[in-house]
């Protein structure tokens, strides 16, 4: 299967993640390499990477927009793709941001706005009843059409303020349950230990290596 017009992909490039962000390219690698140690990390690569197109995300639920995204990607480079769609899911606010979290605020990936809206909305809210959870659904589409879906969740509490200088999104306020530390606050091995991320794509770690060895 060849790349659809306008798409390059390099030699040697065996798995596409759909995802423009600099950030999960990073993080899936490093949730990736301990499990799959003999896949070289160039041969992974990110949606940018091999100019490809980013579809509308117009499914209504996570699984819906992963799916999506990999479909899209496969179809356009010929490779296994994945793809995951993640975000915060509030107790008191019903779910939401939910699947609309990179734009709550109104504009596609603005964290700090994101984070200040988010805030605000919660400013009344005591503590007891701050729960929330990431929410990660990754897909796993083939070129063959195979598709499998995991996902992965972790639970919390919002902090009141934004803490830490790692991560990203609303990694600042997500305290995980048994930690006094934010997500943001915590090393990139000890998130992506136990983040939803993490857990999604480790469970989806034996369909790809089924695919890779295809």
């Amino acid at each position: 299967m060849t790349p659809a017009e306008g798409v390059v992909v390099p030699a040697g490039a065996r798995l596409v993640l759909a995802t423009h962000n600099a950030h999960k390219v990073a993080e899936l690698r490093a949730i990736l390499a301990p499990v799959l140690p003999g896949l070289d990390p160039a041969a992974v690569l990110g949606a940018r990477e091999v100019h490809a197109p980013e579809p509308v995300e117009d499914g209504l639920t996570f699984e819906a927009n992963a799916l999506l995204k990999a479909r899209a990607l496969a179809a356009a480079t010929g490779l296994p793709a994945v793809a995951d769609d993640s975000g915060l899911s509030v107790d008191v606010l019903g779910g939401a941001p939910g699947i609309f979290s990179a734009r709550w605020a109104g504009r596609h990936g603005d964290d700090a706005a994101n984070l200040a809206l988010l805030l605000a909305q919660l400013s009344d809210i005591a503590p007891a009843h701050r729960g929330a959870r990431f929410v990660c659904a990754a897909a796993l589409v083939t070129p063959d059409g195979t598709e499998h879906v995991e996902v992965g969740t972790l639970e919390g509490t919002l902090a009141t303020a934004p803490r830490g200088a790692h991560g990203f999104g609303y990694d600042p306020v997500l305290v995980p349950h048994g930690e006094t530390r934010t997500c943001a606050e915590l090393t990139p091995a000890e998130k992506n230990a136990i983040s939803h991320r993490g857990q999604a794509f480790r469970a989806l770690v034996p369909h790809l290596v089924a695919a890779l060895q295809a």
